[in-house]
């Protein structure tokens, strides 16, 4: 008996010319309905709040603030920031509960340190500059904590809850500030940490790669928990690797020893025993943010804008060229595993190109979003309305379609 398939054939027609701005005007009605949505079914209560920006109602809030810095919403953008206030204050709550726990202080995606991340920007938005910079100042103390190379017994340099996500978190903040609220040193310092912690386990263990990672005990290469955003963060600190040449050297090497593991469908392993005789089947592989071709594109991405090598862009059209043919994800709506995070891809590959192709493509999923062969084939995600697994990220897609040259896939924009 054959493995039924993880995504629903495309059979979406693709760019012929057409004015894509006409393809994307009904999304802003769409979005819109979904965040009236979120509001009648997704209370913002305690007791949502565990799973931090990931799963967490946090996440709802980020939405909010999202949203709010969108120039075509800009006559709702104050509803949109007490929207993510009302979200954000029991996600509040939640985080002061659990403030003395170590791995709490800097996780990012999982934990308080992101959730007081979108409490500095949104009370910004609100103009409670003594708000804004209290939670700032408590970002800052969880740098700390990331410095010590095993401050994580399941690994600390990833995503979710490692220095990879803090690193993200810091440049986001940073930005969304406008100020140093996490100082060049502090992030440089926990870059090297980062460095080090790769160059000992690669050592440690005989890897091919001279930068290797692992998260409870399995190497991972995708974007949630693996080697792709890693990378990507060390590439994105500012003056870096410009500070340090070994430091280059060695990250640049690793992305090379990931573009050759890129496979002729343009897809990358989950993680390194997925290599040779155990990998993947086509039919088997997965094509999502988490692992595979949508999340590893990011850090191509950001390696082609560093090195200008044309190698990088090839790879992210490939990746591209993956996600339009098996894109359409049978798990849901959301960015981590789901349709909208195949979308980014094309405003991805749009910022990078300028070539309304991707524009199109990233239109023609946010259409199929509201198809009835979406709705009869698509499963229900566990956290419905969360921010990766559900609809607030598809809310932050579709608004992201509607200024395509601003686009970012939520704190890890490349640009």
């Amino acid at each position: 008996m054959s493995r039924p398939l993880r995504y629903i054939v495309n059979e979406l027609e693709d760019y012929k010319d057409q004015d894509v701005a006409k393809e994307v005007i009904g999304q802003k009605k769409e979005l819109m309905e979904i965040v009236r949505e979120i509001a009648a079914k997704q209370p913002a209560s305690e007791s949502s709040a565990d799973g931090g920006l990931y799963v967490g109602i946090a996440g709802i809030a980020y939405m909010g603030y999202h949203l709010s810095q969108i120039s075509q919403l800009q006559e709702e953008r104050s509803n949109f920031v007490l929207f993510g206030l009302q979200y954000l204050a029991p996600a509040l709550e939640h985080a002061d509960r659990c403030k003395d726990s170590k791995k709490e202080k800097s996780s990012f995606l999982l934990g308080n340190a992101g959730i007081y991340a979108v409490a500095a920007v949104l009370h910004k938005a609100a103009k409670d500059s003594v708000k804004a910079s209290d939670y700032a100042k408590r970002y800052l103390q969880g740098a700390n904590n990331c410095k010590p190379i095993n401050f994580l017994s399941c690994g600390g340099d990833e995503l979710f809850v490692g220095r990879t996500g803090y690193l993200f978190g810091a440049l986001w903040l940073n930005k969304h500030m406008d100020s140093q609220v996490v100082p060049l040193k502090e992030i440089h310092e926990i870059a090297q940490a980062i460095v080090q912690s790769g160059r000992q386990h690669a050592t440690d263990h005989g890897s091919p790669c001279p930068l290797m990672y692992s998260y409870y005990e399995t190497e991972y290469l995708g974007a949630a928990h693996g080697l792709s955003s890693i990378l990507q963060v060390l590439i994105q600190t500012p003056k870096f690797l410009e500070s340090d040449p070994v430091a280059e050297k060695l990250v640049q090497a690793s992305v090379d020893y990931l573009l050759g593991l890129q496979t002729k469908s343009g897809n990358f392993p989950c993680a390194m025993d997925e290599l040779d005789r155990r990998s993947r089947s086509e039919i088997d592989e997965l094509v999502h943010w988490c692992h595979g071709a949508p999340g590893v594109v990011y850090l191509m991405a950001a390696a082609y804008l560093h090195w200008k090598d044309e190698r990088y862009l090839e790879s992210c059209l490939k990746c591209g060229e993956l996600t339009w043919r098996k894109g359409l994800l049978k798990k849901g709506p959301g960015i981590c595993h789901g349709i909208a995070g195949s979308g980014y891809v094309f405003l991805l590959l749009y910022r990078l190109t300028q070539d309304p192709k991707h524009w199109h493509r990233a239109a023609a999923f946010a259409n199929f979003l509201k198809s009835d062969e979406f709705y009869q084939n698509a499963r229900r995600p566990d956290s419905p309305y969360s921010l990766y697994e559900g609809f607030a990220g598809t809310a932050c897609f579709l608004a992201d379609l509607l200024e395509p040259e601003k686009a970012n896939f939520p704190f890890q924009d490349v640009f």
